[in-house]
This record gives structure tokens, C-alpha cells and sequence, in this order.
């Protein structure tokens, strides 16, 4: 695992002493182009936004267990350390029913129509999470979206700069079976998604990608979740700017919802191969 030396930290504003970096960059190589995000990982909720949720304690943590992309931080910081050219790592440290970052903040974003923009008002299963419209939504998207969204175009301008080109590989897993705020939830569920966008995933690494991550199963495209994050100040604009979605079905390397099984080092090292492959182009 990374040392706490090689990481840089950023504090989301005002959240006092127990509450930890909003986010964490871990340095890679200087060489390397890859940026493996992790945004959905993580637990925290911290305690001025948790009293603003409706859920009771035990129904939270039933939330959070199915909402969270459970270790997918540990499956990152191991390919990272088994990657012959060490990739950098941004990794949200807060949980997504805080924000999610990968929504748009507005209008644009579908699942707004479920209750889950960047800050989500419904659950899993399409009960109230916070009153609608939550009167806190203006404080969290200042709070910690923005600063995310900023400090995660700052990581990909330094790649940018530094090798001339950025590939980020978006790290996220879904369950086996469909909840009910999933829109698309009727489709394929394979054990391997990759989720694509069509200026930004060029074939070269979409082929990688359906080789590195054959030995665990199937390979489908965008389903059952489609797309992949690119900041904004990217996006559609600059094509030394590519990104790739990788979705684990949670079965693969976990007893579901969030106790890991010897399929986790599998995916591991699956996503170092398709680090190792991407770093050689």
C-alpha cells in the first residue's frame, strides 16, 4: 500500500479536525500517463452532512454497503505497486452520498431523474435520502464537487505536460444484481463492463483493455453503465485525453456486498496488465 509521503493531500474546507482530506493524489512516475480514478470507493460520510440525511444509523449502513464500489481503492493501490511503470492514483475519500463527483451538476445529468445528480436525494431503492430539493445542495457542490472537479483537471493537466498525453482508467464495480435507481438495469450484467465514450476511448485501448481483463470472464460495452469521466475542461476538446471505464461486476472479487474474496488480486492484476500495456504505447 502507498506510504502517506507519496501522497498529496487536499482538505475539503471547514470540515474540522476529524474528517480527514476530501481527496487523495498519490504520486506515480513522472513517465507515467495513466491516472487511475477512484471515485466511489470510499465510506465516509462525515458528520455535518450525515445530519442531513433521513436515513436511521442501521439503514444508512445498509445504504452505504450497497452504494459503495467496495475496495476498489485496494484493487488500484495493488496494480499501481505491480505496474512496471508506477501509475498515479486519484482517489475520492469521501462516500458518494456526500456528492459524486462523476455527475454533471445540473440539468445534464440523467439521473436526476432517479434522485441522483451530483447530490443525491433517493437511495438504492428509490426511498428519500434527503428532502427534495435538499436545502444543502449549493454547500456541497462548493464544499467538495467543485474542488474535486478542479483538483482532478489539475492531475490530468500535469500528465499532460509531463508525457504529453493522459489515459485515465475510471475504477468502479456494480452489483450482480440490479438495484432499482439503476435506469439501464434490464441489460447484460457481464463480469467485466467497459464503459466507453466516442472521442475519448480510441480502439488501441479498448483492445488492451478486453485483453488484460479476459482471464476474468466476459467482456461486454457499456452495460449494464456506460461512459466514463473526463473533466469537463477535456472533454470533446483535447484527444491526448483518453478514459476508459472499468466496472467489475462485484461477484468477480467480492461475496457481495462488500467481504473480498482471492478474485480481488485477479482483478488487480488484471488492471496492471492494462496499466503495463497502456504505459508501453
Amino acid at each position: 500500500m502507498d506510504t502517506p509521503d507519496r501522497s498529496v493531500h487536499a482538505a475539503a474546507p471547514d470540515d474540522g479536525p476529524d474528517d480527514g482530506p476530501a481527496y487523495r493524489l498519490v504520486a506515480g512516475d513522472p513517465a507515467s500517463p495513466v491516472l487511475l480514478h477512484v471515485p466511489h470507493g470510499s465510506r465516509a460520510v462525515p458528520p455535518r452532512v450525515r445530519s442531513g440525511l433521513l436515513l436511521d444509523d442501521a439503514a444508512l449502513a445498509r445504504e452505504v454497503d450497497l452504494i459503495t464500489d467496495a475496495h476498489t481503492q485496494e484493487i488500484a493501490a495493488r496494480a499501481a505497486g505491480a505496474a512496471p511503470l508506477r501509475p498515479w492514483q486519484f482517489v475520492n475519500e469521501r462516500s458518494r452520498l456526500v456528492v459524486d463527483p462523476e455527475r454533471f451538476p445540473d440539468e445534464r445529468e440523467e439521473m436526476r431523474a432517479v434522485g441522483m445528480g451530483a447530490v443525491y436525494t433517493r437511495t438504492t431503492h428509490r426511498a428519500p435520502l434527503r428532502p427534495e430539493p435538499p436545502a444543502d445542495e449549493a454547500e456541497l457542490l462548493a464544499a467538495y464537487f467543485a474542488p474535486y472537479a478542479e483538483a482532478m483537471t489539475r492531475a490530468v493537466d500535469d500528465r499532460l505536460a509531463a508525457t504529453g498525453r493522459a489515459v485515465i482508467i475510471d475504477v468502479h464495480s456494480y452489483p450482480s444484481r440490479a438495484l432499482p435507481y439503476e435506469l439501464h438495469g434490464t441489460g447484460p450484467r457481464p463480469p467485466v463492463c467497459l464503459g466507453t465514450d466516442p472521442f475519448h476511448t480510441p480502439d488501441e485501448l479498448l483492445a488492451l483493455a478486453r485483453d488484460a481483463f479476459a482471464p476474468l470472464g466476459d467482456i461486454a460495452l457499456d452495460t449494464p453503465f456506460a461512459g466514463t469521466y473526463v473533466p469537463l475542461r477535456h472533454y470533446g476538446r483535447d484527444r491526448r485525453v483518453s478514459a476508459l471505464m472499468l466496472e467489475l461486476r462485484r461477484d468477480v472479487y467480492l461475496d457481495e456486498p462488500v467481504t473480498p474474496h482471492d478474485g480481488l488480486t485477479k482483478a488487480a492484476d488484471a488492471l496492471a496488465r492494462l496499466v503495463a500495456e497502456v504505459d508501453r504505447g
